[in-house]
């Protein structure tokens, strides 16, 4: 069908709604669905989160129904594909996604997430791709294109500077114009233009006071007006405030359900009161039906129903992207391992028994199976050496749930049996009956209908504990709990209440804590009690319990790495520890990590430290290690990728997306990280990341675009199409690079921007462009670049004031300006003057300077 044609279609269709049809169309039913229209056959249509997985309708952690929520396949976090610097990748592993949101029946994945890595400390900055606009916009853009090629839209977020936890949902970030639009705009620019994002969501913050869901020069002048976007603006889950400002604004769609602030009835009544033009509402239909048309969703069967599909194909481009977004840090000879003669190799570490292969947050999915670096290294050198194991130290930021075989319900299936009653004091009839997994309880409103908005819970079963000893049980608590143990209360939150925590999306406790005594194979009794009364959005219950740490976990761990031929140490973090809902508090790792690190490293120096974090963390030691290798948040695969890696069979194929600083005080934001008094100031201004670290001459531990190989590269004379460049003019660059070594490997050339002799403050250089390619031993290819104005621009955000004044009042002014003129409207500018591009294979470690003349001055539209 013709565009044309289906334009007009949509308008005959709106013209048909009733005012209360439109309406309602604009807001969410449930958490997950948009409405029906049943009398014009417009149906439901489906969302999910993403971006690193399509979850379906399950929320993470949530209490819902006797089933567990289907799986999914978990893709390596933002940070991850980052690392990749490979746009066809990233697009390869969109299109997974798209299709894995379609086997959960859903036309719409809420991701990529493109915010940028303005702290280290930021609490989502593992979903996020870069602390660079432009690598997060091209890398979005691919991403966009392989998802919506399946037939799934994108809604990317969060539009925009939405960069901190604290006080997320009131917080102002605080940005001057030019900043705004170099840094915090341009991945937005980048994934609509290039990308043809249909959807974008809002974030929760303010932008410079004003709500980002209802601010009209975000999403009526730029996003629309500038931008050219005909998709559909969508808020964050619960992010709305208010009606007839956001309608103005050019919201489509208020999510979740039911309606509160748009939808119906509070948008129609919006219009009849005069508040609100008929107008715009009939506008917000329009665009959320286009989009849906044409993705071919009103031709999707009702009721569908989501699976699981565990596909070899998407296990193993999972696990090509794990290896190629894994960043070699430092290698002096440690890697790949030689294993001809090893005989013990110790795997030594926190995360090294662990899978931990996402974030917290909305980014969670029930992968479709993980196993811990242990397990894998195990399953592929088991049978030719001597894996051995010592944990060293503990990192739990919460003690962990109970789950697994060693639970079960009454009726002796697997977990527990959790019956839900009508008001908080746990009597009367049985609502509903769910078999949550774990002992932790999560709701997100009311579960069902029947309990009415206030409702309890008891919880049964029985735990078999699988050694003897002290054993700590914690609770905690979005409501009311209350833990039993053979029918003693061991924990009561009825009685009193904890103070607040980070669980439950920050809306819970801290955690209650008590000992008992436990003997293994001796059952207990378990009973957990709960009441939502006293909670907010989200409410839960959370009971932990593990033995006590025996007092000598380290020295036993460097005892190990002493015997050992070789260690693997896995360090890092999780997600408790980076998460949506609050930021982190250090970069420093958690625990008594780098403490492990210093003592493992003096026992054994034949030691890979494995950094299993989605952020950067303090390295102090990196100087003593040989080898340092980062592996995020690696999804599904992380660990099969892992073992590749180390031992050869694969390629670590990525380049750093951030900068990792030598300490916390040296980052651009230190200052003005986390918000004061709800307003965060973005002090540095457009000295984000490398910028900021190369324009204050600061040492970095490891540089933006930092990434060794298995092999090596030259990077040959880059030759220019000119050296002289026009404003309208494109300028290509092609650059010889050779693989020098004797394996396979890829390398990723990068070109920065340096103007000479800037006439306003710029940063000593930016990234403009990229490539990655892959040779064989000996081969030389070529990667190409083309620059155009924008390349060389910045943003100028106009002088009305000034520009108002005249000539004569400027004449006698006590105080004259500068003679040059100034520009009254904002645009972007390009300078004439001499250039440089840098090309080479990081921030700092440029292998070519070419000199490059622009020859005029322009202003671009």
């Amino acid at each position: 069908m013709e565009v044309e044609e289906r334009r007009h279609q949509i308008e005959d269709l709106v013209r048909e709604m009733t005012l209360e049809e439109k309406a309602r169309l604009t807001a969410g039913v449930d958490m997950w669905s948009t409405a029906a229209v049943e009398r014009l056959r417009i149906p439901s249509f489906r969302l999910t989160d993403g971006p690193n997985g399509a979850r379906g309708r399950s929320f993470p952690g949530a209490t819902e129904s006797e089933a567990p929520p289907q799986s999914s396949v978990c893709s390596p976090c933002g940070t991850a594909l980052g690392a990749t610097w490979n746009a066809d990748l990233v697009h390869r592993v969109g299109a997974m996604l798209g299709e894995e949101a379609r086997t959960k029946a859903c036309r719409v994945l809420l991701g990529p997430t493109v915010n940028i890595h303005r702290s280290p400390l930021g609490g989502r900055n593992f979903e996020c791709i870069s602390e660079d606009p432009l690598l997060s916009g091209r890398l979005a853009a691919a991403y966009v294109r392989g998802v919506q090629s399946r037939g799934v839209g994108t809604t990317v977020k969060h539009f925009v500077a939405n960069d901190s936890e604290l006080e997320r949902n009131t917080m102002s970030s605080d940005v001057d114009d030019r900043t705004l639009r170099e840094i915090y705009l341009l991945p937005f620019e980048l994934a609509i233009r290039e990308g043809g994002a249909l959807g974008v969501m809002t974030g929760y913050n303010r932008l410079n006071g004003t709500f980002c869901s209802s601010h009209e020069e975000l999403l009526a002048d730029i996003l629309r007006g500038e931008w050219g976007f005909e998709g559909f603006v969508v808020t964050d889950w619960y992010a709305l405030g208010s009606t007839a400002a956001a309608a103005r604004a050019g919201l489509d769609l208020e999510m979740p359900g039911p309606a509160r602030f748009y939808g119906f009835p509070a948008l129609a009544e919006a219009v009849r009161s005069g508040e609100v033009d008929e107008s715009l509402v009939g506008a917000a239909a329009s665009r959320l039906l286009s989009v849906f048309e044409r993705l071919g969703a009103f031709d999707d069967p009702p009721g569908e129903e989501e699976r699981s599909i565990d596909l070899p194909e998407h296990r193993a481009l999972t696990r090509e992207a794990a290896a190629e977004g894994m960043v070699l840090l430092k290698n002096d000879g440690v890697l790949p391992l030689v294993l001809e003669g090893m005989r013990t190799l110790a795997v030594i570490g926190p995360n090294a028994d662990r899978a931990r292969v996402t974030g917290g947050g909305s980014a969670q999915v029930r992968a479709h199976y993980e196993i811990s670096p242990l397990e894998a290294l195990q399953d592929r050198l088991g049978g030719q050496l001597q894996v051995r194991h010592e944990p060293g130290c503990r990192t739990d930021r919460t003690t962990p749930p109970l789950s697994g075989p060693r639970l079960t319900a009454p009726d002796g299936r697997s977990g527990l049996l959790a019956e839900l009653y009508r008001g908080h004091d746990l009597a009367g009839e049985v609502v509903r009956r769910v078999r949550p997994q774990s002992s932790v309880l999560e709701f997100i409103s009311s579960p069902d209908s029947a309990l009415g908005e206030a409702f309890s819970a008891r919880v049964t079963g029985r735990f078999t504990p699988d050694e003897s000893g002290t054993y700590d049980f914690t609770l905690s608590q979005a409501g009311r709990g209350r833990l039993i143990l053979d029918g003693e209360v061991l924990l009561d939150g009825f009685r009193e209440s904890p103070p607040p925590g980070h669980e439950f999306f920050g809306m819970g406790s801290q955690e209650m804590r008590a000992t008992t005594d436990l003997v293994v194979g001796r059952t207990v009794e378990l009973a957990i009690e709960f009441s939502n009364q006293e909670s907010g959005l989200i409410s839960g219950v959370k009971v932990g319990c593990k033995p006590q740490d025996p007092p000598d976990l380290m020295d036993r761990a460097v005892a190990l790495a002493g015997e050992a031929d070789a260690v693997v140490l896995v360090v890092g973090t999780s997600g408790e520890w980076e998460s949506e809902g609050f930021d982190r508090s250090s970069m420093d790792l958690p625990g008594a990590q780098d403490e492990l690190v210093s003592q493992v490293l003096a026992a054994n120096p034949n030691t890979v430290v494995v950094v299993n974090a989605g952020a950067p963390v303090t390295m102090d030691w990196a100087d003593q290690s040989r080898a340092v290798l980062q592996i995020w948040f690696g999804g599904q695969e992380m660990t099969n990728a892992l073992v590749d890696v180390l031992t050869g069979a694969g390629e670590p194929g990525g380049r750093l997306p951030t900068t990792i600083p030598l300490r916390l005080e040296h980052n651009p934001s230190f200052g003005n990280f986390p918000a004061e008094q709800s307003h965060l100031r973005y002090g540095e201004g457009i000295l984000v990341g490398y910028r900021w670290y190369e324009a204050r001459h600061l040492p970095t531990r490891f540089p933006f675009g930092h990434g060794l190989s298995y092999t090596s590269f030259v990077l040959g004379q880059p030759r220019l199409s000119s050296h002289e460049f026009s404003p309208g003019d494109r300028l290509t660059v092609d650059v010889p690079v050779t693989n020098t070594g004797e394996r396979a490997g890829a390398e990723v050339v990068q070109c920065y921007v340096a103007p000479r002799s800037p006439r306003v403050t710029r940063p000593p250089k930016e990234l403009k462009a990229f490539a990655k390619i892959s040779l064989a031993p000996g081969e030389t290819g070529h990667v190409g670049f083309e620059l155009d104005d924008r390349c060389f621009a910045y943003w100028y955000p106009g002088d009305r004031e000034f520009a108002a004044l005249s000539r004569r009042q400027m004449e006698h002014h006590p105080l004259r300006p500068p003679a040059e003129e100034r520009r009254a409207d904002p645009a972007w500018l390009v300078d004439a003057g001499q250039y440089d591009l840098h090309i080479g294979r990081s921030s700092v470690d440029v292998a070519h300077v070419v000199p490059l003349i622009v020859a005029g001055s322009a202003a671009l539209r």
